[in-house]
């Protein structure tokens, strides 16, 4: 995936440049470099999400509008792939954008969703991850979410609102146990899993086990609670 999609003003990435490039010049002799740095990537990402919601919304009012036109011929309606999470438990003001992808240039702007996954609402396992820290640090409270939280998925025609069954906390892998992101996960150490009655429809968030580097990974599992068709 290109990052012909990113839609920041130039100004935003002039602005990113100069607070990475004149942060380090400032605090060399304090050592807060990274610091800086993270500061910046935030605000940079905080802005393009804001940018990103903006446009997501604009994409499906139009496509809406097509949709509801009187016309004698068959109109085809570009179904937008992209979608909006909220999690309340961080607070009535989070929304941060979904994307295709698990790439760099993706996660630069708020949550990817892993390619082959099942989509929203679907049979199967719609598996999404985020960054922690840096990027506007979209899971960076993801230690604080409880069983029984709820996360809710918004797309161009219905709104899915998914149950947490594990708490943010309670699974800790390696980078490599994909078993995680599987349609029905199975955990081969007999550990933390999707409950069986848990039904088929799930969610999996996944995201960095620490705020400094790290191979490990933290994950919660869901299941889908209610699906809601947008008027």
């Amino acid at each position: 995936m290109t990052r012909a999609h990113r839609r920041a003003p130039g100004r935003a990435r002039t602005l990113s440049r100069v607070l990475i490039g004149g942060g380090a010049l400032v605090v060399l002799g304090s050592g807060s470099v990274l610091a800086w740095q993270y500061a910046a990537t935030d605000a940079i990402a905080h802005h393009e999400q804001r940018t990103e919601l903006a446009a997501i919304e604009r994409r499906w009012q139009t496509d809406s509008a097509i949709a509801s036109t009187p016309t004698t011929a068959p109109v085809r309606v570009r179904t937008s792939e992209r979608a909006i999470i909220r999690i309340p438990r961080f607070g009535k003001q989070y929304a941060v954008p979904i994307r295709e992808g698990v790439g760099a240039d993706v996660l630069a702007d708020g949550f990817g969703h892993y390619p082959g996954a099942a989509a929203p609402g679907q049979v199967g396992n719609y598996a999404i991850t985020a960054h922690r820290v840096t990027h506007g640090e979209p899971l960076r409270a993801m230690p604080e979410l409880r069983p029984g939280d709820t996360v809710v998925v918004e797309t161009a025609t219905e709104v899915y609102t998914y149950v947490l069954d594990t708490g943010g906390d309670d699974l800790v892998v390696h980078k490599s146990a994909v078993w995680t992101i599987q349609p029905r996960p199975h955990n081969p150490s007999g550990g933390v899993q999707p409950p069986r009655a848990a039904g088929d429809r799930l969610i999996t968030l996944t995201t960095c086990a620490s705020l400094v580097h790290t191979d490990d990974r933290m994950i919660a599992f869901g299941h889908l609670l209610s699906t809601t068709r947008k008027s």
